[in-house]
């Protein structure tokens, strides 16, 4: 018996539904209506558009939305695409992100504020539409290239090199000490930029000077994929105590994902233990199972399955039941990792209930678990786990 046919889901499902649920990494929505092609961009992880003749609706995560967010729109559920953004349209940007956001019953979210924030919304501006408590995360690399940008602007003071890269140094550590005092942690996309496969150890200051330097011969607009950089941000991170959040595994077409397997941060979470700081992996698939073996081993480090939640749609119980199998119950975060897109906030909501409600009825009505205790585990993945690694309660 499948637990979708399992007695206690119903019951299940109601008790997730009155949870508090912490996203701990996503983004902005879009404020402005949105063409088809803008909308089928925000549903696929591609950077080309649907070969001629295909859409991006005909997918696990389109027919997500038009199955499940066309009626919280006023639409037909299983309405074609053309009737599901018209009536998004009709409806405005503005409304429609709000019915979706306050429809997904978040309470916490954390912000990542560095990709693209000329086309979302800020952290506090998403916080007053969904009705929930926004808390700002700093993209490390996005900082690094603000700062730089800032000695090659017009009118920057001319010095040689490694005077330059010096006070380039010296006011990264700054404003990143600056940003902190606001946010729950940081988040590197290191696994776009140089993939995991990186050494860990703290990288020397004659190595950091000398990356500095040539980072800073280059040309506007700047993007930070210097191996020694982003190994200096992450250990100005880590000497921080902070909250460490780390892509991994399953993104965009700009990624080698053979290079985005959590394993290869094997030696990086041995030499940070101890030191304060604490790794969030987000999204993980296909690599779900090994950051569940990191976080059982690893005092320090936590994940999440977030992306994949929205991405495998009907099979995301799959992937939901399979991130229980190893880790700790109490490293399981929950994350939507929406972007642009409030529809991908309340599916990522909506099926992380589902998901996780099938896999605890199933445990309580074929292998005896409690009620109480799964509905502890429940609450720890929805909020506590989160509120408590990030200090916000």
């Amino acid at each position: 018996m499948s637990s979708k046919q399992s007695p206690s889901y119903p019951d299940f499902r109601e008790e997730l539904a009155l949870l508090p649920l912490f996203d701990h990494h996503c983004h902005g929505v879009v404020p402005k209506d949105l063409s088809r092609a803008d909308f089928e961009a925000m549903i696929s992880e591609s950077s080309r558009p649907a070969p001629e003749g295909l859409t991006c609706f005909d997918s696990q995560l389109g027919f997500q939305v038009l199955a499940k967010c066309a009626p919280i729109l006023g639409a037909q559920p299983w309405c074609s695409p053309e009737e599901y953004l018209g009536q998004r349209r009709q409806l405005g940007a503005a409304e429609a992100n709000s019915r979706l956001l306050q429809a997904s019953q978040l309470t916490d979210l954390g912000v990542d504020t560095g990709f693209s924030p000329d086309v979302i919304t800020p952290a506090d501006e998403l916080g007053r539409i969904s009705g929930t408590t926004p808390h700002e995360v700093v993209r490390l690399e996005y900082l690094a290239e603000q700062v730089a940008q800032e000695f090659l602007s017009p009118g920057a003071p001319q010095e040689a090199d490694g005077a330059l890269a010096r006070k380039f140094l010296d006011a990264l550590a700054v404003r990143l000490s600056d940003a902190l005092r606001g946010a729950i942690g940081v988040k590197s996309i290191a696994a776009y930029r140089i993939g995991l496969d990186f050494e860990a150890a703290r990288p020397t200051t004659e190595e950091v000077l000398e990356s500095a330097q040539y980072f800073l011969r280059g040309t506007a607009p700047l993007r930070l994929a210097d191996p020694v950089l982003i190994r200096y941000l992450l250990w100005l991170a880590i000497d921080a105590g902070q909250v460490i959040q780390l892509h991994i595994g399953y993104g965009d077409d700009d990624v080698d994902l053979h290079r985005c397997n959590p394993l290869l941060l094997t030696e990086l979470f041995r030499l940070s233990r101890d030191t304060g700081a604490h790794f969030t992996l987000l999204h993980c698939y296909p690599y779900h199972r090994e950051a569940g073996y990191l976080a059982h081993v690893f005092e320090h480090v936590y994940f999440d399955v977030g992306l994949a939640i929205n991405y495998t749609g009907s099979r995301s119980d799959a992937v939901i039941a399979e991130s229980l199998e190893l880790a700790p119950f109490g490293k399981i975060l929950f994350s939507t990792d929406a972007f642009g897109l409030a529809e991908l906030y309340y599916l990522g909501a909506e099926l992380y209930r589902d998901g996780l409600a099938q896999a605890l009825a199933e445990f309580h009505d074929f292998h005896g678990w409690p009620k109480e205790q799964c509905l502890r585990v429940a609450r720890m993945i929805s909020y506590d786990n989160a509120a408590r690694v990030y200090g916000t309660d």
